[in-house]
C-alpha cells in the first residue's frame, strides 16, 4: 500500500500544507483509516480508492482525531499523486461526503478544484470567541463549518495569538482571520484555527477558502482573487468564484513516497 507526504497550494518543499495521501487497493475500515491519519500527524490524511470502470474516484479525508466533509489542500494532494504517478485525464473527478468534486491540471501544472460555496451570514460572536482569539472584529459571520472574523489590517492577522483551549469550546469546526492584503500579489490574507478537530493551525485551508473567495469577491468586485494565508509555512490559493462553485488552484510537490507496513 502506498503512501505520500505532499506539500500543497505551493511550489517549494517545506512550504504550504503537507497532506498525507493514502493509495488503497480495497475498502478498508473507518477505524483503519483514522489510525493511521493518526500515526500520519498531517492535518489531513486523504485516503483514495481506484476509480471503477471510469467513474470518479472515492476520496475521505481524515484529521489526526476525525473525519472532515471536505478539505482543500488533501484533495490538492491527491490529485497531484494521481497526475504524478498514473497515466490519467487532465479532468479528474473524486466521490466525496460534498458530493463529486472536478479537478483539473493545466499545462504549468497548476490545479484547480471545483468546490461548492460555503456562504457566510452575518453573525454576533458567541461568548467566548473574540476573547479566544485576542483580536479586535470588524465583522464577524458563520456558515456551516466556521466563524470568519475580519480584522482591520494584514498586520492584526499576524499578531493574532489564539487561547487554543478557549477556541477549542467554540462550537464550530474553525475560525478563520482575515484582511485586505497590504502585501504585493495578494489580495486578502488569512489564518485558520481548529483545535476543534485536532488542528491548532492549519498552514493553508482549502475549504476555508470556500467562504473567504465570496466574501471578499464580493466586497472587492473581483470574481477572481488570490489570497494568502499566513501560517508559518504560509502558502498561496488562487481563487474564482463561479455562482455557487468556488475554483481553488495551486501548485503542490511530493516530499515523501513509500510502502505502509500495515
Amino acid at each position: 500500500m502506498l503512501v505520500y507526504t505532499v506539500d500543497s497550494f505551493t511550489d517549494e518543499f517545506f512550504k504550504g500544507n503537507p497532506a498525507g495521501v493514502c493509495v488503497l487497493g480495497n475498502p478498508v475500515p473507518d477505524a483503519w483509516m483514522q489510525s493511521v491519519a493518526a500515526e500520519m500527524r498531517h492535518s489531513e490524511t486523504a485516503f483514495l480508492l481506484g476509480a471503477e470502470d471510469g467513474g470518479p474516484y472515492p476520496l475521505r479525508w481524515f484529521t489526526p482525531v476525525t473525519e472532515v466533509a471536505l478539505c482543500g489542500h488533501a484533495t490538492l494532494a491527491a490529485a497531484h499523486v494521481l497526475y504524478s504517478t498514473r497515466t490519467v485525464p487532465e479532468t479528474l473527478e473524486f466521490s466525496t461526503k460534498s458530493g463529486i468534486l472536478s479537478v483539473t491540471r493545466d499545462k504549468y501544472d497548476l490545479i484547480s478544484m471545483d468546490f461548492p460555496a460555503k456562504v457566510l451570514q452575518a453573525t454576533t460572536p458567541p461568548e467566548g470567541l473574540i476573547d479566544a482569539l485576542g483580536v479586535k472584529p470588524v465583522w464577524t459571520g458563520k456558515n456551516v463549518w466556521d466563524y470568519l472574523v475580519e480584522v482591520e489590517s494584514e498586520e492584526a492577522v499576524l499578531a493574532a495569538a489564539p487561547d487554543f483551549r478557549d477556541l477549542e469550546a467554540v462550537d464550530a469546526r474553525g475560525v478563520i482571520v482575515t484582511a485586505r492584503a497590504s502585501r504585493a500579489g495578494a489580495d486578502y490574507v488569512s489564518r485558520f484555527f481548529a483545535p476543534k478537530v485536532g488542528v491548532p493551525e492549519d498552514p493553508v485551508t482549502g475549504s476555508a477558502h470556500c467562504a473567504l473567495a465570496p466574501y471578499w469577491s464580493a466586497k472587492l468586485g473581483s470574481d477572481r482573487l488570490v489570497g494568502a494565508q499566513l501560517s508559518q509555512r504560509g502558502g498561496v490559493v488562487r481563487t474564482t468564484v463561479r455562482g455557487d462553485r468556488v475554483e481553488l488552484a495551486g501548485n503542490a510537490v511530493t516530499v515523501l513516497s513509500g510502502e505502509l507496513h500495515v
